[in-house]
């Protein structure tokens, strides 16, 4: 028996639900929504850790550099979840925020378990993305233990990437190769061991934070307005239209005609709502703001 993995709190036996499988339907879901409360507690404690993380991470894109999550299973899965949600949302290069999941993408799909243990498959997964020192890479796993994650991040360490882990257990094989490791702990789950469960949902949670918070710091929004997504789509297409309204207060009509003209950028639609500038100069601005609208509207009031 491996001690490490025994000591884990994510192995634990909950004895809330030992008998779980002689509950009726009711008091099974009753027992699971009681557990999933602790989440939000237990991601509150992280907060320092999450804000240390999140300047980080707002740093190294700021300065061209590149978020990479590394995980194994559901901890993989939500790494590339979260990471393919940023370009449709925040508009930004997909290489720039990336999720890696060991045993690839058919790994989405398949569980392939074997393969977090591939400590070579991390170190050659770094050196395949050619992380630098201007990097950031990101490792989950709820254990602690994946080799494939430890490894990603001793490699990333060595190169002078900045290192960040989310993990779900407190002095896990993880954390001596983090600047930053957030650990929520959420108690034993009410399956023994498995960890998509509340682990999982506070690792969402935390994923949340990190890449809103840090495109938000980017000027990704205005206001708490997704200005930067991509209206490639109906759904997005109308959102946009919307938030131009809300933003400036034009009419739908008015709205439509400017978000055309601005070759379906929203933000700067409202840009050029905002300042009478045309397409050209409300981007030169925008440009010169590094792409944040709030900062960019009212560096022309004052200009003007």
């Amino acid at each position: 028996m491996d001690e490490y993995l025994a000591s884990l709190t994510t192995e634990e036996i909950n004895d809330r639900t030992r008998t779980i499988d002689e509950c009726s339907t009711e008091e099974m879901v009753r027992l699971m929504n009681e557990q999933d409360t602790m989440v939000p507690g237990a991601v509150a404690a992280e907060i320092p850790q999450i804000v240390q993380a999140v300047d980080i991470l707002h740093h190294v894109l700021k300065n061209g550099g590149r978020m990479l999550y590394v995980g194994a299973g559901s901890s993989g899965r939500l790494g590339v979840l979260d990471a393919s949600e940023c370009p449709p949302t925040f508009g930004i290069d997909p290489l720039r925020v990336q999720g890696h999941i060991a045993g690839g993408d058919g790994a989405l799909r398949l569980a392939v378990e074997g393969c977090e243990d591939n400590v070579e498959e991390g170190i050659a997964l770094i050196e395949r993305c050619g992380v630098t020192d201007k990097d950031a890479v990101i490792g989950i796993t709820a254990s602690g233990s994946a080799q494939f994650v430890i490894a990603a991040l001793q490699k990333a360490k060595e190169i002078g990437a900045a290192t960040i882990g989310v993990v779900n257990n407190k002095k896990s094989k993880l954390e001596p190769v983090c600047d930053v490791c957030i650990a929520p702990v959420v108690g034993p789950e009410a399956i023994m061991g498995s960890t998509r469960l509340k682990a999982g949902t506070a690792q969402k949670l935390v994923l949340n934070m990190l890449t809103t918070c840090t495109m938000v710091k980017l000027g990704k929004t205005y206001n708490n307005l997704m200005v930067d997504l991509k209206a490639s789509n109906i759904k997005l297409y109308d959102r946009s239209v919307r938030i131009i309204q809300e933003a400036t207060g034009v009419d739908e009509v008015t709205a439509n005609k400017y978000l055309e003209s601005a070759s379906m950028s929203c933000k700067l639609a409202i840009m050029m709502i905002k300042t009478g500038l045309d397409a050209a100069e409300a981007e030169n601005v925008l440009h010169q703001c590094d792409g944040s609208l709030k900062r960019a509207i009212r560096t022309f009031i004052k200009v003007v």
